[in-house]
């Protein structure tokens, strides 16, 4: 009999192992005790982000006088592509890119500085100093090149682009196809390059609901995203054959000893 309440000690502990792993494979498991209130009380707004040296940025100048405007638009070039009956043109659009100092050089107004300006400081920074030149002028800036890259224990890592700048790091995660069951949820690493040209490395807990006071939520242009693999992939890794066959083999065993002690127990 003792033989049988150890078997079924070790069954019952394998089982509660494996709910402690189950456990650990969902997000934010305190969301319930700390409540949307006190989450609330704390959290940040999303910031808008600053333009970095080598951002592409699209600028359109626009006014009730497009003949005005003209000059501050860069214009499409058309490239031709070559074909065995005829001859494609296709419009490429023209960018600025921000250099290594921060700059662009905008026609009229020459070379300006952009970088640590958020979209909205640069279209009212463009739209005063053209106003000088033209009545009521409007400017529209868009990225061309935000995007962000998750790599690590995801389902399909790689680099996104994203048609807005307002993205979290759940979003991003979704984007890649969430985490496998191989992927550490509490200690994910994001890595940052600041205006200034310096990286800032910050580590993520999936599992605390305090991710979402973190001002780390909300995502910034090529910020990378890193899942680390957990000990499962690491054991996974080294020889997955060799794990199942002992696996197998202690269930074997276990049968058996099983069977021997409920016939003697008859006895």
């Amino acid at each position: 009999m003792k033989k049988i309440s150890f078997i079924i000690f070790a069954a019952v502990s394998l089982l509660a192992s494996s709910c402690v792993t189950q456990k650990k494979l969902s997000y934010f498991h305190d969301i319930d005790k700390v409540g949307s209130d006190s989450i609330n009380a704390d959290y940040t707004p999303v910031k808008e982000p600053v333009i970095k040296p080598e951002d592409k940025l699209l600028i359109n100048v626009s006014a009730l006088d497009m003949e005005a405007v003209m000059p501050y638009n860069m214009l499409a070039v058309r490239q031709e592509e070559p074909n065995r009956t005829m001859n494609y043109s296709t419009a490429q659009v023209q960018y600025y890119t921000v250099d290594d100092q921060g700059d662009i050089v905008f026609p009229i107004l020459g070379k300006l500085h952009l970088a640590g300006l958020t979209r909205s400081e640069a279209r009212l920074m463009l739209e005063e100093k053209i106003s000088a030149y033209v009545n009521d002028p409007h400017v529209n800036i868009n990225y061309l090149n935000y995007a962000v890259v998750v790599l690590g224990e995801v389902k399909n890592p790689g680099r996104y682009s994203t048609q807005t700048e307002h993205i979290s790091i759940l979003d991003a995660l979704a984007l890649a196809g969430d985490l496998t069951i191989y992927g550490k949820r509490e200690n994910i690493l994001l890595t940052r390059e600041n205006s200034n040209g310096k990286l800032e490395f910050v580590r993520i807990n999936l599992n605390s609901a305090d991710l979402f006071r973190s001002p780390y939520f909300y995502l910034q242009q090529n910020d990378v995203i890193y899942v680390e693999p957990n000990n499962a992939r690491a054991i996974a890794s080294e020889n997955v054959s060799l794990y199942l066959s002992m696996v197998t083999t202690l269930a074997s065993v276990s049968a058996v000893i099983v069977s021997v002690v409920l016939i003697k127990s008859q006895y």
